[in-house]
């Protein structure tokens, strides 16, 4: 559920190319560069709450739930989450709310993943003027780490079993039919409060995500994973930082950072906390992303 906010909010509806409906929230200065978020599997826009509500004062602020998630409409089929429609869903958001201006990407989770693929498309590198991303990489360059790794000597293999543990879960997910029992019976939410617990920021401000949402969001990696196996070579001028949790249960530092030769203007950052950076600590994630944004805008001048 979403939070009450300081700023007035919006809203809208608008279409994707295969006829779902995305809805939209607005909120803050409409003369202000927009910031464009994203969220994650398994949540919903309300994720965005506290920091779309920091970055308000200063800037336009747009978020929306994805494909299959919140108010927006879910696909019929696994098809309907591969990640080339979720981008689609992206640029048709930004054409909408921006189309004069390139907008400032903010993304966590599953919402990065898809931003990745936005953003290292040629094309449509006009059409964004930085990128925030938090606990979720390239597909794409996940699938060059793995095969740098297991080339790696001891140090990197380590880095890598490390990594395989922490995405135990993707092959659960994969299966057929149990992992919707697993939220259906409430185990999901379970173990999702279990991965706050460890997070000492998270008092008080835990995900509970629908069950509709988790089991709608299971076809996200159903759709997908044939990308970690056939890598692309993807890379972006974009400027981009990471926010890199150092205690993130699920996406470890390495796999999201080691991406210097895919991103021409890169800054990393390693941010204690868990998963839900967007959560548990929202002040800081608006202060990293405001920094970027008022740097960019300086340069464009």
């Amino acid at each position: 559920m979403a939070g009450t906010s300081r700023h007035a909010i919006t809203g809208r509806k608008l279409g994707t190319v295969d006829g779902l409906e995305l809805a939209v929230q607005e909120r803050g200065r409409r003369d202000a560069p927009t910031v464009l978020a994203l969220h994650g599997y398994p949540d919903d826009h309300a994720v965005w709450d506290a920091v779309a509500d920091a970055l308000a004062d200063h800037y336009r602020v747009v978020t929306y739930d994805v494909r299959g998630a919140g108010a927006s409409g879910a696909p019929a089929s696994t098809e309907g989450y591969r990640v080339d429609l979720l981008a689609d869903d992206l640029l048709r958001v930004a054409d909408a709310v921006s189309p004069q201006a390139p907008v400032h990407l903010l993304a966590h989770d599953w919402g990065s993943v898809q931003t990745w693929h936005a953003v290292t498309e040629p094309q449509h590198r006009h059409r964004f003027a930085s990128f925030t991303s938090i606990s979720g990489p390239c597909l794409d360059h996940v699938g060059h780490w793995v095969r740098q790794s297991l080339r790696g000597g001891p140090k990197e293999l380590a880095l890598l079993a490390k990594q395989l543990v922490c995405s135990a879960y993707i092959g659960f997910f994969r299966l057929p039919k149990l992992p919707e029992l697993a939220w259906r019976t409430g185990f999901m939410h379970r173990v999702l409060a279990l991965a706050e617990r460890l997070d000492r920021n998270a008092a008080g401000r835990g995900t509970r995500p629908s069950t509709a949402d988790g089991i709608n969001g299971l076809e996200l990696y159903r759709a997908n994973a044939g990308a970690l196996a056939r890598p692309g070579h993807r890379s972006t001028e974009v400027p981009v930082q990471v926010l890199a949790p150092t205690g993130d249960p699920f996406v470890s530092p390495p796999m999201q950072t080691g991406i210097d030769r895919w991103v021409s203007d890169l800054r990393i950052r390693r941010i204690p906390g868990g998963h839900w950076l967007p959560r548990t600590r929202p002040d800081l994630v608006a202060r990293c992303t405001a920094e970027l944004v008022d740097r960019v805008e300086d340069e464009i001048g």
